[in-house]
């Protein structure tokens, strides 16, 4: 059940609110989006809402990337150990990443481009959309909510800020990955022997396989939980002007150009 029904048929709309989240269009960066899919395959899908293509390319990377041993070798590469890099790296499964890793990039920043296009398209038809549903699923609704509140959770872990907001989807995915890669690189046992000072420990008993995934998710989480923050409440604005203006404001109201109110 929600508060809208599409008695005309209109070709754009700006906006869909679920009780798994709300999917907007709104005017992105297609570099950024792009360079999040260099960051981590699947991750520029999920900003421009391509969810099953995000899913889909977010396990491949996973999978292929443990299949290679290809964080192993990039960190060898890093510290110069290039002999090394060379023998923890499986040649034989490399070649399937390639393609799919540079289809990512593509495809994202070309998906952001054209949603651009279509948000404009959107926002000229303004066409009327979901502002409340409630199903068995649980509710949602546009409001006002705070973009430093959802930096600061998403701080304090992946996932929490994307459930401030009530993206659902993005916070399971954030909330399961993040758990994973925590507890199969040590990582929280690595942070404690740093606060101890004793760092020859923490490097080994962290895994650089493992580890190594965390900083692409623990960025990844604060960007879109704090930039969709932002743009869910310049949506709620919008659409609450529009509401007023077409319910509550006098026929006869004329703004002049350079007239205060």
């Amino acid at each position: 059940m929600n508060n809208f029904r599409n008695v005309y048929r209109n070709r754009y709309y700006q906006a869909n609110v679920t009780a798994f989240g709300t999917i907007q269009l709104h005017q992105r960066n297609p570099l950024i989006v792009a360079l999040w899919s260099v960051a981590f395959p699947g991750f520029g899908h999920f900003l421009v809402h391509k969810f099953m293509t995000g899913f889909a390319l977010f396990f491949w990377e996973f999978y292929i990337n443990q299949l290679t041993h290809l964080n192993t070798a990039m960190m060898y590469s890093f510290n110069g150990e290039i002999d090394q890099a060379k023998a923890v790296l499986d040649e034989k499964h490399i070649y399937l990443y390639i393609p799919v890793y540079l289809f990512a990039i593509w495809d994202s920043y070309r998906v952001a481009i054209d949603e651009n296009k279509i948000h404009l398209l959107a926002k000229r038809e303004n066409a009327k959309y979901t502002t409340f549903t409630i199903n068995p699923f649980g509710n949602n609704f546009l409001d006002k909510k705070k973009p430093w509140i959802a930096f600061a959770w998403s701080m304090a872990l992946p996932s929490l800020g994307q459930l401030y907001i009530h993206r659902l989807i993005g916070a399971f995915l954030l909330l399961i990955m993040t758990i994973i890669v925590i507890l199969n690189s040590n990582l929280v046992e690595g942070i404690h022997y740093c606060l101890l000072g004793d760092f020859s420990k923490a490097r080994d008993v962290v895994d650089a396989q493992w580890s190594l995934y965390f900083p692409s998710i623990y960025f990844y989480g604060i960007y879109d939980s704090y930039s969709n923050t932002v743009e869910l409440v310049k949506l709620f604005n919008w659409e609450q002007a529009d509401f007023l203006k077409k319910h509550h404001q006098s026929q006869n109201f004329v703004l002049h150009k350079g007239e205060k109110i």
